[in-house]
């Protein structure tokens, strides 16, 4: 039986990308990799402040912007007009099933549910891209003690 090939470390995706190889990329990168949903700016900063020196807020702006211009991460606005950022390799991960985004908290969740087939296109047409995301309020809330 053949062994799995690992998944590349962040500083080879880093430097595969033509981006300059610091520890506050590879960081980030970790933690998006490691993320179960798309993080905002502000979920990235206390978690990459817990135990070792954190990265400063404006550092974290720009490390966030050249990881998504270098194609390593994915910029995404939600409900409330936040943005929230995701490791590219997770947008393949999440192409099959649906997305739950609160309106209360901002918050995205993976669904178990496949998404719908894509529509039939006019003559000439090519579909890009189609994202399904389901809104609403997630059980944190709608719980009855936060009305």
């Amino acid at each position: 039986m053949a062994s799995a090939t690992p998944p590349p470390l962040p500083a080879d995706l880093i430097r595969a990308a033509g981006a300059k190889v610091t520890r506050g990329r590879v960081r980030v990168l970790e933690a998006l990799h490691a993320a179960r949903q798309p993080l905002c700016h502000a979920e990235l900063e206390s978690q990459l402040g817990a135990g070792e020196p954190g990265i400063d807020r404006v550092t974290l702006y720009r490390v966030l912007d050249s990881l998504v211009g270098h194609g390593l991460a994915l910029k995404a606005v939600d409900t409330r007009g936040v943005f929230r950022f995701s490791a590219t390799g997770a947008q393949r991960q999440h192409a099959s099933h649906i997305h739950f985004r609160c309106t209360g908290c901002g918050g995205v969740f993976c669904l178990k549910a496949e998404p719908p087939p894509p529509p039939k296109l006019p003559r000439g047409f090519r579909l890009g891209e189609v994202e399904f995301d389901v809104r609403g309020t997630c059980a944190g809330c709608s719980a009855p003690d936060r009305a």
